[in-house]
């Protein structure tokens, strides 16, 4: 459980960390209000980019802990800008980097029960890291991406699945 749940997010929250750093360079070359990029939505009912990032991280910080046991940070979800987001994602890296692989590893089979909107979900730890929290941070990650894609920011497919790799 711990090699197919903290390399991965590991990977993804970095990466979602360069998309931001290519989002700032963006606001920086065309001189633009960063709300353009942090509260856009594409959808009118859809949660503005801020949002998608915030619940990326609280994905894979609540995940992990619900797998783990090892109390995750409460965060106060008030970052705005896009240097704020990218210290959200540090904290959150921290936070999984004290969680150790014997403290996951086992837990394929431990009930897990957690609210989804008004409904509570109970999984088994192997089908709740692969079915529903791996999922739910890659939706999010992508929708980040696809907003700042739609608005001009020079980002494509590795840019998602290697982040700064590539460079």
């Amino acid at each position: 459980m711990s090699s197919a749940s903290l390399p991965v997010l590991n990977l993804m929250l970095g990466n979602l960390n360069h998309l931001l750093d290519k989002a700032q360079a963006f606001v920086d070359a065309k001189k633009i209000e960063p709300t353009a990029l942090t509260q856009f939505r594409l959808a009118p009912d859809m949660l503005p980019f801020t949002r998608q990032v915030l619940i990326a991280c609280d994905a894979a910080k609540n995940g992990i802990a619900r797998l783990s046991g090892v109390e995750a940070p409460v965060f106060e979800d008030n970052e705005q800008t896009i240097a704020e987001l990218q210290a959200r994602i540090q904290k959150t890296l921290d936070y999984l980097a004290t969680v150790p692989a014997s403290a996951l590893d086992g837990t394929e089979a431990k009930e897990i029960n957690f609210k989804a909107g008004p409904r509570t979900i109970s999984m088994l730890g192997e089908a709740y890291l692969t079915r529903w929290m791996l999922p739910n941070m890659f939706f999010h990650i992508i929708t980040a991406y696809n907003a700042l894609r739609h608005n001009g920011v020079e980002v494509g497919k590795v840019d998602y699945l290697m982040g700064k790799v590539q460079a």
